[in-house]
């Protein structure tokens, strides 16, 4: 099983930035894609990005000119770079991590508070 700890949320304020960090660890060997997550208060869980381990991204359209998704491969991390922020980015945000039939490897996490307000 992978095990996933994510950090970096916090309060922000509209037009801000905030970069969230997580870690994997357990059997990465089977990880593929690692990628982010929200839900924000009344929606679903939702995918933000992901990138996979050559590096390519796979922006959601809420991310797109906004969001930039990175990777360390050797260290089994992934970060989330947003900016641009405002009030519908307010959620919990997630991260976990897929093998290759995009099965998720992880259980999910508490995730980490991500907060836009004035």
């Amino acid at each position: 099983q992978v095990q996933i700890v994510e950090s970096g949320g916090g309060l922000v304020r509209p037009g801000g930035s905030l970069r969230l960090s997580c870690a994997a660890s357990g059997s990465v060997e089977k990880i593929y894609f690692m990628g982010w997550y929200r839900r924000a208060p009344g929606k679903l869980r939702e995918l933000v990005a992901a990138i996979n381990t050559a590096g390519t991204p796979n922006l959601s359209d809420i991310a797109q000119g906004r969001f930039t998704i990175e990777r360390d491969n050797a260290k089994n991390t992934v970060s989330l770079q947003m900016t641009s922020l405002n009030a519908e980015d307010t959620a919990v945000y997630y991260c976990n991590a897929g093998d290759r039939d995009l099965v998720l490897l992880a259980p999910w996490g508490q995730g980490t508070q991500v907060t836009v307000s004035s």
